[in-house]
């Protein structure tokens, strides 16, 4: 473990897909800095061999670029198609583009994108359109933009019914983008039928405490995770149906009376318990079904049981 001074409560943090030792960070003082943090991720690779270390070192190192927003904020997403370009957004509902000049420094553009009424949550870029993000307001809605077209949303609309906390684009099927609100609510829209008024394709209320973190499975374009603070991580898979000749099939099989509860989702594939105050999770790059979760209580790395890996079969 190795750790670098940062000034302020970290609010948010996210690598650059395309050069993972780039971080960018919200910081509670209204700062957006970008580190570079490769000489401390191979000085761990490097000592990995060498046993167990001693208590982290502390490492004072200058951000490599800076920018103050007029307040603090949480919404912050590398392009996945453009290497180097950021978006972030801030609690006054201002949204700004930083574009990379080189491989180190940024030019942003003083003038916000401005079209939500409240704070900015959330920010996505499109997977497949290099000008194109997603953002998501305490206001309730959802804004599209398009960087080519100026600095009001290209599309916007009510997404809930209480803040929309996060949104995550899917890098499989590119036309889904989930979201999830304050309420416990979470939704799935087709943004192919935007323009036909309800683009809504799966409404879910299972979650009763706020929706903290949802991302789509970059293995499997059904599947997506989902946290919220009612200590619970839940997996859903939207290919999923209620098969009554199944169930009753595994009733007669197993001669037991299986009731479950009936308002549970049939697309509810896993729930994870047993840390508090869950934050953030992400799937696994590399191993599919794999999911790494935070909490006030730490890491966890999970494996669900009832999802297919991939995985050789001499691995243990």
């Amino acid at each position: 473990l190795r750790k670098v001074t940062h000034e302020g409560c970290v609010n948010r943090i996210r690598s650059m897909p395309q050069n993972p030792d780039i971080c960018a960070a919200w910081a509670d003082t209204g700062y957006v800095q970008v580190w570079d943090l490769s000489s401390h991720l191979k000085a761990l690779a490097e000592s990995e061999t060498e046993g167990v270390q001693g208590a982290a070192a502390v490492f004072n190192q200058d951000p490599l670029w800076k920018y103050k927003h007029k307040d603090e904020g949480y919404a912050i997403d590398w392009s996945p198609l453009v290497p180097g370009r950021l978006v972030s957004g801030d609690c006054k509902n201002y949204i700004y583009l930083w574009e990379p000049t080189s491989a180190s420094t940024w030019n942003i553009d003083n003038n916000p994108f401005v079209g939500h009424t409240a704070s900015v949550e959330d920010l996505q870029w499109s997977p497949t359109e290099p000008h194109v993000f997603a953002s998501c307001s305490v206001d309730g809605s959802i804004a599209i933009w398009d960087t080519r077209l100026g600095k009001s949303p290209a599309a916007s609309f009510k997404a809930h019914n209480a803040d929309v906390n996060v949104i995550s684009w899917n890098r499989l099927a590119s036309c889904m983008l989930a979201s999830g609100s304050d309420d416990g609510t979470i939704s799935i829209r087709d943004l192919r039928l935007l323009k036909e008024g309800d683009s809504v394709v799966a409404h879910f209320e299972y979650h009763k405490h706020p929706i903290t973190s949802i991302e789509w499975s970059p293995h499997e374009a059904s599947s997506l995770a989902v946290s919220s603070s009612d200590n619970q991580l839940t997996i859903w898979d939207l290919s999923l149906e209620k098969d009554e000749e199944e169930e009753a099939e595994f009733k007669a099989q197993t001669k037991e009376q299986v009731n479950a509860p009936e308002d549970l989702p049939p697309q509810l594939l896993f729930i994870h318990q047993g840390q508090k105050d869950l934050k953030e999770l992400h799937w696994h790059a590399q191993i599919p079904g794999m999911i790494v979760s935070t909490a006030a209580d730490g890491f966890n790395v999970l494996m669900p049981s009832n999802i297919q890996s991939t995985l050789p079969s001499d691995v243990a």
